[in-house]
């Protein structure tokens, strides 16, 4: 079962630009039972730098993934922190990280897994949020200090939903890169290739595209003996042998992180990445003018090195995910069987292989790997709601079209209480990354837009008197 993060989660990075005190509440293991009274310890990050009067609280919304690992990539949220007078918190999403509901056991048993889903994630960020709420009014004049809540990618769903199903937990949210439409029947399926499909194209150059898309079949074809593996092995420079479905995962999952972190500037959100990392690969690429396997097989094995090895630190690509990352990856691979189910596939119009969903093919592979089958293709949808957003409020949905998760995301201005801000030239969380001189107008734009409304949603708070 191929599972790609929504975020393809970034790398923990040294803790020297943004510091954080660490903290745990205590939160119920189960939120909607009266008969069970256990409890666990909910970590989440403060700074208190920028507190004051007439103050907020921003909260991000955690992702899948140790609370850490976002911090160093939503700069946007210390940069103006000292304007609103900021309390800044990142809440860890239950099971990921050290938040366990269970300790040691959380991931024994589909039984002791049972409390991991977003319905008990919201209502640990609300609980969270109230204690706060208490703990730093002490210090107010405001019987409430009013909270808004931000994310990115699954914590922007998060933080969308939050707003939406908890409407006086926060005044307001940015989901940023939320593919909160990514479920049955609310969008193509094929839509997340088919943007990395253009972006490789419009970005890169048609013969990229071109390129990739009959790549696929030479690949499998050195896969079917000892001598092509050991020619991809090397040429790829792979730290290990490979099963053939596995390699051409992998190269998938690069495609997708190269498209979605396309940012102008060099980055360390997945992976170290150049500028341009799609420009750059392609540029590659495009020096291949030949038809012969073996000089397609080196040309990409060089073309590689821009997701692999830009740091020249790489000795081998070690294409097996560390064993944190092999824990969140199982722990969002069950949500994915239980509740998060998105759809995902690829037509001859893209540049993949072809891939159709086939709800029963996952559902077995969900037992298979976990003992449970999901419930439904809806539990969102029923949960959340559909695509009608008429009685939601203050709500930001942002997105660069770069961004293949933006195929799923609120593109177009549906209620006059939801904003809407499309970043041409953005990709993945363009806007709640820290701001960079090569930025695009569309995303410095987009963050003068948010803030224009964090600013109007407090204003109308304070001055109604709450």
């Amino acid at each position: 079962m191929l599972l790609i993060f929504l975020c393809l989660f970034p790398m923990a990075l040294a803790q020297d630009e943004y510091t954080f005190d660490t903290k745990y509440v205590e939160i119920p293991v189960n939120h909607f039972t009266f008969t069970d009274n256990s409890t666990f310890q909910l970590k989440y990050l403060v700074n208190d730098t920028y507190f004051g009067q007439n103050g907020t609280i921003f909260i991000y919304t955690g992702n899948e993934g140790e609370i850490e690992m976002v911090t160093q990539n939503s700069g946007f949220i210390f940069e103006i922190a000292s304007q609103f007078n900021a309390l800044i918190v990142f809440a860890e999403h239950r099971y990921y990280g050290k938040s366990l509901p269970f300790g040691n056991q959380s991931y024994a048993s589909p039984e002791y897994m049972g409390s991991l889903s977003s319905t008990q994630a919201l209502r640990d960020f609300v609980y969270l949020i109230n204690e706060l709420q208490k703990l730093y009014a002490k210090d107010t004049d405001v019987k409430k200090i009013p909270a808004i809540a931000l994310g990115g990618s699954y914590g922007g769903m998060l933080a969308a939903w939050l707003k939406i199903k908890y409407p006086d937990s926060v005044i307001g949210a940015l989901a940023s890169s939320a593919p909160i439409w990514m479920f049955k029947d609310q969008n193509p399926c094929d839509s997340l290739y088919t943007i990395i499909s253009d972006d490789f194209e419009t970005l890169g150059s048609t013969k990229c595209r071109d390129t990739i898309a009959k790549s696929w079949e030479i690949i499998r074809t050195f896969t079917q003996d000892e001598a092509g593996k050991k020619k991809l092995a090397d040429s790829w420079k792979l730290c290990s042998t490979f099963e053939t479905d596995t390699i051409t995962s992998w190269l998938s999952v690069i495609y997708t992180v190269l498209a979605q972190t396309n940012y102008p500037y060099p980055a360390d959100y997945v992976v170290p990445l150049p500028a341009n990392p799609v420009q750059e690969f392609c540029k590659i690429l495009d020096t291949l003018n030949s038809d012969d396997a073996n000089d397609l097989v080196t040309t990409f094995g060089d073309a590689l090195q821009v997701y692999t090895n830009y740091t020249g630190s790489t000795e081998c690509n070690n294409f097996q995910a560390k064993e944190s990352q092999r824990v969140a990856d199982y722990v969002w691979g069950f949500q994915a069987c239980t509740e998060m189910i998105m759809p995902i596939c690829s037509t001859d119009a893209d540049m993949f292989e072809n891939s159709e969903f086939d709800f029963e093919a996952y559902s077995n592979d969900c037992f298979e790997t976990y003992g449970v089958r999901p419930r439904s293709e809806e539990v969102p949808i029923t949960e959340y709601g559909d695509k009608d957003l008429s009685t939601a409020n203050n709500i930001i949905f942002s997105n660069g079209l770069q961004d293949p998760w933006s195929g799923f995301g609120v593109t177009d201005v549906l209620s006059g209480n939801v904003a809407v801000v499309s970043m041409a030239d953005g990709a993945h969380i363009s806007d709640l990354r820290a701001g960079n001189d090569q930025d695009p107008d569309s995303v410095k734009q987009a963050r003068l837009i948010e803030i224009y409304h964090f600013q109007q949603w407090l204003d109308e708070y304070y001055q109604s008197g709450k």
